[in-house]
């Protein structure tokens, strides 16, 4: 391990938190509950995903869970609790989860999810705000909400982004489960991978990243696609063209162009 986790992240129950090799590696560490989402877990996970955006260490996340399943969305005691609630209550913890989702999409760090088995209802939308994700062909994804008369809010604002409207509203008005295969035709997947050979496959791609691309450069690529969609066209390119001025004038810019034009390849993570 390149960094020692601070006191706060050592006492944490469900959430473990390393860095190596310039990777910031968040696991869902929950097995026994088929790593199960509670108001404990997403406290658990804003503050992992907090603490990895400031580590020196690390320049891409991955987010990956222990044992079989990677998350089976609200765990059953959680739902049983939730009856209790009113609107206030309800209101905050839907805020709660809302405010991670939000925070790892609008993340300076790249994430990347590793999805080592079935994804479902706030475990799928977990996955899905990740800027990649990785699966085994095995794996399930499903928005199952309306199965039992719950609706999966936060995550459509996100889902009609990545992969439109028409497939969004077949995913979410039927609740489906459907085949690793058919998540990455549809576009929740980037790439399959066999079990035996994910965590590798996933390294690599992160080790990629952080040796061939500027960390500035990508941070700053995801703030304008976080950005963008909401805007008008004219906006857009305003907005676009001014962001491209100021890249410029950076020291990640000048670097980059100086070692262009003199034939030398960069180690981005040196």
């Amino acid at each position: 391990m390149d960094n020692m986790p601070t006191q706060e992240l050592e006492a944490l129950r469900y959430i473990r938190y390393e860095a190596q090799d310039s990777i910031g590696y968040i696991t869902l560490n929950r097995p026994d509950k088929r790593n199960a989402l509670n108001a404990d877990v997403v406290t658990e996970l804003k503050q992992t995903f907090e603490f990895a955006e400031d580590d020196e260490t690390c320049k891409v996340i991955v987010l990956r869970a222990a044992g079989e399943v990677f998350c089976a969305g609200a765990d059953l005691g959680y739902i049983q609790e939730l009856q209790g609630f009113g609107y206030t209550d309800n209101l905050a913890d839907s805020t709660h989860l809302m405010q991670l989702f939000h925070q790892i999409y609008t993340l300076k760090k790249v994430v990347i999810a590793q999805v080592q088995g079935h994804a479902l209802a706030g475990g799928c939308g977990l996955a899905t705000i990740c800027d990649f994700a990785f699966t085994v062909p095995e794996a399930k994804f499903g928005y199952t909400e309306v199965k039992i008369g719950f609706l999966p809010a936060i995550v459509s604002v996100f889902l009609l982004r990545k992969i439109g409207e028409m497939r969004t509203k077949q995913l979410l008005l039927t609740g489906d489960v459907i085949s690793a295969q058919t998540a990455q035709e549809f576009g929740l997947v980037n790439f399959l991978a066999p079990r035996e050979e994910l965590a590798d496959k996933v390294r690599l791609f992160a080790r990629k990243l952080c040796v061939e691309n500027s960390g500035q450069s990508m941070e700053l690529t995801k703030e304008m696609l976080a950005r963008i969609p909401e805007m008008p066209l004219e906006d857009s390119l305003r907005y676009a063209a001014r962001m491209n001025a100021e890249a410029r004038g950076t020291l990640d810019c000048r670097r980059g162009i100086a070692a262009f034009l003199s034939k030398e390849k960069i180690a981005w993570d040196n």
